[in-house]
C-alpha cells in the first residue's frame, strides 16, 4: 500500500514522503490515527494544499516537546517495589508503571511514549528513553529501590546490595556455617563412634 506520511514516523520517513507499507500496517495503524493518507491523485492534491499548515503544526508541537525535554532531561523518578535480597523484583516495572509515576510528578506521558526494550526486573538506576514527539526523545532515570532511604542511597552512588550482603554476613557470623548453611565439619555433632 502506498501512503503519504503526515508526520515523521521512525524508520519509515518524514512529512510528505510517499512510502510503501504493508496493507495491515497502513489500514490498522497509519490511516485510523491520521498519520498518513492513501497515495492517490486526490490525496496528493489535498496534501500539497495543506502542506504548509501541517508543517507549521508539526514545528509548533516539536518546539513544545523540546521545551518539555529540557525541563525533564536526566530527571530521576523513584520507584518503590519489593525485591529479594539479591535485588530481583517481585514483579517488574513496565512502561505503564513509569507513565503512572510520571503523572504523579505532573508530567503527562502515555505508555507508548516510553521506549523500553523489556520490563525492568531488578533494583538500580536505569536510563529510559521517552519519545515526546517523533523528532524529540529524552532520557530520564528510573531509580528502583525497596524503600525511600534506599532510593536516596542509590542516587548518592551507594551500592545497596553490597550493604545487604554485609548485613547477611554479620548475621551468619564469622563462617561457622558451610556453603549449605550447616555447621562446619569441625564443630559437627559427635558421631556414634566418638560417643
Amino acid at each position: 500500500m502506498q501512503v503519504i506520511l503526515l508526520e515523521r514516523i521512525e524508520k519509515l520517513g518524514t512529512i510528505g514522503d510517499e512510502v510503501t507499507v504493508k496493507d495491515g500496517f497502513g489500514r490498522n495503524f497509519l490511516l485510523p490515527r491520521k498519520k498518513a493518507l492513501r497515495a492517490n491523485e486526490a490525496n496528493r492534491k489535498k496534501f500539497e494544499a495543506q502542506r504548509a499548515d501541517i508543517e507549521a503544526k508539526n514545528e509548533e508541537a516539536r518546539e513544545k516537546a523540546q521545551n518539555l525535554s529540557a525541563s525533564i532531561a536526566d530527571k530521576t523518578f523513584p520507584v518503590i517495589r519489593s525485591a529479594s535480597d539479591m535485588g530481583q523484583l517481585y514483579g517488574s516495572v513496565s512502561s505503564r508503571d513509569i507513565a503512572e509515576i510520571a503523572s504523579t510528578k505532573k508530567l503527562k506521558l502515555q505508555r507508548n511514549q516510553i521506549l523500553l526494550n523489556a520490563p525492568l526486573k531488578e533494583l538500580g538506576i536505569f536510563d529510559v528513553r521517552v519519545s515526546l514527539h517523533p523528532e524529540v526523545t529524552v532520557n530520564i532515570k528510573i531509580n528502583i529501590a525497596r524503600t525511600a532511604e534506599e532510593a536516596e542511597a542509590q542516587e548518592r552512588g551507594e551500592n545497596v546490595l553490597a550493604k545487604n550482603e554485609e548485613e547477611i554476613e554479620s548475621v551468619v557470623g564469622t563462617g561457622d556455617f558451610d556453603e549449605f548453611g550447616d555447621r562446619s565439619s569441625e564443630e559437627a555433632a559427635p558421631t556414634g563412634e566418638e560417643a
